[in-house]
């Protein structure tokens, strides 16, 4: 019987041993495939002159994993920066077809997470991607802090970009199933979503980092935030009570109006 076993065991492992050695096999075989492809490609597109390959593709197809379902429903309002309200609220709902649930395990023993996303409400979009050619790029931008004043598109967070790609930080309160939970957002709702990054501490914060003077220059309030506080007072007394939202009681709801009043800021 023991010689019986000692058999079984020897038979169990040379299978073990050549199945490892077929996935290597075709792994091997996809390599070179990609590889030969690759060479193919890069010949077929070669300058018939100088030998030199062609240049890289005019686009990247990408399509979004996911959607925002924001406490924001239109751009106004909406918070122009990441973590400046902590009580704003989202949630991502990634689409099942695209993204196993199983992506995100994990991700809530994180404390912040990236969210790259498309600027969907601009409203150059429909020309920009039909018709680029005819798409001109504004090489500089109205900057509020500089009081109507320009800088270059690509030193500000303006939505109106080459590429319409937004970048956020937002707190991870939770993950189930297809959705994140999110808090601290500037994300307005239906917002696609197309990647989740963990925030890391030790690379993404970048001690020493400095920013323009005229970042430091506070703009003035042309409606004071106080009594744009007590008329929202007056109607959060006559409505709030008799709906439901994500921010639980009318006294959260109050907090969140004047942190996005007085925080928010643009540039």
């Amino acid at each position: 019987k023991c010689g019986h076993l000692t058999a079984r065991v020897r038979e169990l492992e040379d299978s073990l041993a050549d199945a490892v050695e077929k996935a290597a096999a075709e792994r091997r075989g996809r390599v070179r495939a990609q590889q030969s492809l690759r060479r193919a490609l890069s010949e077929q597109g070669a300058s018939p002159d100088k030998g030199k390959p062609a240049t890289a593709p005019a686009s990247y197809p990408m399509a979004p994993i996911g959607t925002v379902e924001s406490c924001f429903s239109t751009r106004n309002g909406t918070p122009r920066q990441p973590l400046v309200v902590p009580l704003a609220r989202a949630t991502v709902v990634l689409n099942p077809a695209r993204v196993a649930a199983e992506a995100l395990e994990g991700l809530a023993s994180y404390s912040h997470c990236w969210i790259l996303y498309v600027f969907h409400l601009n409203t150059d979009l429909d020309k920009m991607w039909k018709d680029p050619a005819r798409s001109k790029l504004k090489a500089k931008v109205r900057v509020p802090r500089l009081k109507g004043g320009k800088m270059g598109v690509l030193a500000t967070r303006t939505p109106h970009r080459p590429n319409p790609i937004g970048l956020s930080v937002a707190k991870v309160e939770a993950v189930d199933g297809h959705a994140i939970l999110l808090s601290g957002v500037d994300l307005v709702d239906g917002t696609p979503v197309l990647d989740i990054k963990p925030y890391l501490p030790y690379s993404d914060s970048v001690e020493g980092a400095t920013i323009p003077n005229w970042l430091e220059v506070h703009t003035i309030w042309h409606v004071t935030p106080s009594i744009i506080l007590l008329i929202f007072t007056v109607h959060l007394f006559f409505c709030s009570f008799f709906r439901t939202c994500s921010f639980c009681t009318p006294s959260r709801l109050y907090m969140f109006i004047a942190t996005l009043l007085y925080s928010d800021d643009d540039f």
